[in-house]
């Protein structure tokens, strides 16, 4: 898993890439009972979730050596329906990651505003993405 998250990461664009910089963050692959609780827990939302993101701080500034906070992402979330193909888990996955990236680096979607910002970068990003994978 670490080696596909590597490959997703150095495909971001530039923008993304901290050339130079030390960037971290980590990554956990969860289920949905564990990632409900957490959800609980953290947010009092009492359901699973597809992706939960915990950045380390609230002001980012990306110095030589940076990390950036937690992303918990429900394996269970994506596998859905189960019918689905793997091109087709790898892309969901994919946008979830970006989805949870984007968090830790203080983008959010309470208002439409900042839903239509946030949802732009992720579709520049995933469309960089996808297109030096394949």
């Amino acid at each position: 898993k670490e080696l596909f998250f590597n490959k997703i990461c150095n495909a971001f664009p530039k923008k993304y890439q901290f050339l130079n910089k030390k960037v971290s963050l980590s990554l956990l692959l969860s289920n949905n009972h564990n990632i409900k609780k957490l959800n609980k827990n953290f947010r009092n939302r009492n359901r699973p979730t597809d992706v939960l993101s915990f950045p380390f701080k609230k002001k980012k500034k990306i110095s030589k050596k940076t990390y950036i906070g937690d992303i918990i992402i429900s394996y269970n979330f994506i596998d859905k329906p189960k019918s689905q193909n793997l091109k087709i888990f790898k892309e969901k996955l994919i946008k979830i990651f970006i989805h949870g990236f984007l968090h830790l680096l203080g983008f959010d979607h309470l208002k439409l505003k900042d839903y239509k910002k946030m949802l732009k970068e992720e579709e520049k990003i995933y469309q960089s993405v996808i297109t030096k994978l394949d």
